[in-house]
């Protein structure tokens, strides 16, 4: 897609500064004591996730405002623009109150509703995936690319939690699980971040929002993988939030069907 930015390495490089800001932000909190308190759907919010997008927004309303900016925590401004970012400031909030290092800051940047730019930052660990079609994808400043598994029987399958299914959507899910050959649960951002690697070649998720998938679209897909809704249409802010990210386009149409499937 093309951007009135020239060149487009000024977004890349504006994006990485945000992520720079957020880690600081973030690492006043991580493993120290702070209050937890509960959002309207009963999910936990912490002092870091507020402060981490004031942070993030304020950089943005300085350098470009005239973009839009969709956050978890403090919603929507500029709508219609056709520029937005997108931010989750964590993602795997209960990773992060635990004390548990894979919890992620989502930073994306949309173009008439697409995203074109992606940052997955992983401050306890110090590792950032950036992904966009112009640019290609990088872990740490180096390519990477995903494993090209084609096959559900020797795949790597990873999800957040089973409880995010219910239903005829848990029926397909685990009948997934059943043809593949190694699973395992947790990682949040980081499962999409690990498939932009070549480490994960499945991931298959559920109820997700905008701010929680966006960043991940640019990466997974530069680095050569497939990320779609389990009924194969592309992510955007109109998504019902059920997330299926492949390492080659062959898995991703088997794994469509598996979940799909009648019975």
């Amino acid at each position: 897609m093309s951007s009135s930015f020239d060149p487009f390495q000024e977004l890349v490089s504006f994006a990485n500064q945000l992520a720079d800001v957020s880690r600081v932000v973030v690492a006043r909190y991580f493993r120290q004591d702070f209050s937890i308190d509960a959002k309207g759907d009963e999910t936990p919010v912490t002092v870091a996730d507020r402060e981490t997008e004031r942070a993030l927004r304020s950089l943005i309303g300085q350098r470009f405002p005239d973009h839009g900016i969709y956050g978890e925590e403090f919603g929507e401004e500029n709508a219609g623009s056709r520029f937005t970012w997108v931010l989750d400031p964590i993602d795997g909030t209960r990773s992060f109150i635990t004390g548990t290092p894979t919890f992620g800051t989502l930073i994306s940047l949309l173009e008439d509703g697409v995203p074109v730019l992606g940052v997955i930052d992983m401050p306890a660990m110090d590792e950032r995936w950036v992904g966009s079609k112009e640019e290609g994808a990088f872990m740490n400043g180096v390519g990477c690319a995903v494993s090209r598994c084609e096959q559900i029987a020797g795949c790597r399958l990873v999800s957040t939690s089973p409880d995010m299914f219910s239903g005829i959507q848990l029926t397909g899910f685990k009948r997934l699980l059943g043809k593949t050959s190694f699973y395992r649960y947790g990682g949040d951002c980081y499962n999409y971040a690990l498939l932009a690697s070549g480490h994960v070649d499945l991931v298959v998720e559920s109820d997700l929002q905008p701010y929680d998938f966006c960043a991940l679209v640019p990466v997974v897909e530069a680095a050569g993988g497939v990320i779609s809704d389990w009924q194969g249409q592309p992510l955007n802010m109109q998504s019902k939030g059920d997330v299926l990210a492949s390492s080659s386009q062959a898995l991703h149409q088997q794994a469509i069907r598996v979940l799909n499937q009648k019975l």
